[in-house]
């Protein structure tokens, strides 16, 4: 059974970076589509960052685009999202999930793994 841990969570002035870790146990990785999803006060989930497990295709919504990053580790037990230039609106419950899939997915719908969210806060 696959598990997903976050971390890296917190407090940061708009302008700034933080970067979330969700480290598996478990399993590893490499056939799975990665995925950073964020949870804010009275809105729906949202995808923010996606990473293909066979093709290592990549997908941001508009959003977030050139500001957030996500990666992993060659362990291919660890991936990380990075966000740069923060915003107030994007402080958020983030979580991390993962898809065994041989396509890019992005729906919620299409994750069974989830981690159990980290809080980042932007103030401004």
């Amino acid at each position: 059974q696959l598990r997903l841990v976050e971390s890296g969570g917190g407090l940061v002035q708009s302008g700034g970076s933080l970067r979330l870790s969700c480290t598996a146990s478990g399993k590893t990785l490499e056939h799975y589509v990665i995925g950073w999803f964020r949870a804010a006060p009275g809105k729906d989930r949202e995808g923010v960052a996606f990473n293909g497990g066979f093709d290592k295709s990549e997908y941001y919504p508009d959003s977030v685009k050139g500001r957030f990053t996500i990666s992993r580790d060659n362990d291919q037990r660890t991936f990380y999202l990075q966000m740069n230039r923060l915003k107030p609106e994007d402080t958020a419950l983030y979580y991390c999930a993962a898809a065994f899939k041989g396509v890019l997915v992005i729906d919620t719908k299409d994750f069974d793994y989830w981690g159990q969210g980290t809080q980042a806060t932007v103030f401004s």
